[in-house]
């Protein structure tokens, strides 16, 4: 059944044109939107900057791409965006939006945090269940989680909390649409040279250098899952793989010690 649905996804794969990325204006959801408009997807990209997004799409090969401007950690935003992936009926969406802050949590501010649930959970669900309830065999979803969604984080304990829940709620509902020939994918990036650390309160060099993948690697992986379709989670990178791996050998408790040593949100 298994190779019969990845011939499905294969064959299908020629004929999708329609895409829709949130987070499209800078770091990861940037540089997939390159490679995916290369490979001749119609794109639409979504995020809070309109300037951005438009000059963005008038660089991107391809003539008919198109912009939604909308801040996602906004409820109304969110309802609008949902009723124009239920109209325009994409082949393809992929969640990247999302924020995080470096901090302890009663150092951090509580609204900030809240904002920042709504944005990397509420929406995720929101636009997947738009998405999702008028899909067709064929069709894709991909939600971007987190190598911190298989770990903890002290020091950004509610960011990858929610990514936990990303995670888990996309490898669930790859198994609920699997045999329907929709697939979903929960990827799962390691640490990035992105603006987002600078947004959430620090700067990438918190980060040996090591560690550190670039925003077009991780997107060649992402592509690279998505047209595979090979299983419903995918964590980027080799090291964070290895890592991930030699946690299963260790305590949970000595686990925990390690990631919030290395944590930029517990340093003074």
């Amino acid at each position: 059944m298994g190779n019969l649905l990845r011939s499905d996804y294969t064959i299908k794969m020629k004929d999708m044109k329609n895409l829709l990325i949130t987070g499209a204006s800078g770091g990861i959801g940037l540089e997939t939107a390159k490679l995916l408009a290369e490979k001749g997807y119609t794109l639409t990209l979504v995020a809070r900057s309109g300037d951005k997004l438009e000059k963005i799409k008038d660089s991107l090969p391809g003539n008919n791409h198109s912009v939604f401007v909308a801040d996602l950690s906004i409820a109304n935003d969110v309802n609008k965006l949902a009723t124009h992936i239920q109209d325009k009926k994409y082949d393809i969406l992929i969640n990247n939006a999302g924020s995080g802050l470096y901090g302890k949590f009663v150092d951090l501010p509580l609204d900030e945090q809240i904002s920042g649930m709504h944005l990397n959970m509420d929406a995720v669900v929101m636009l997947s269940y738009a998405f999702l309830k008028n899909a067709k065999r064929g069709d894709a979803l991909v939600n971007i989680a987190s190598l911190l969604g298989h770990s903890s984080f002290p020091g950004a304990s509610v960011y990858a909390s929610t990514k936990s829940f990303v995670a888990n709620f996309s490898e669930s509902l790859w198994y609920e649409f699997k045999s329907k020939g929709i697939f979903v994918l929960g990827f799962n990036p390691g640490a990035a040279k992105s603006e987002f650390h600078s947004r959430a309160g620090k700067q990438t060099n918190v980060y040996p250098e090591f560690i550190l993948s670039s925003t077009q690697d991780v997107a060649k992986e992402l592509v690279a899952a998505l047209e595979s379709r090979k299983k419903p989670r995918a964590v980027q990178g080799w090291k964070n793989r290895f890592m991930l791996f030699g946690f299963k050998f260790i305590s949970r408790k000595m686990a925990v010690n390690i990631m919030g040593k290395m944590s930029p949100g517990m340093s003074n």
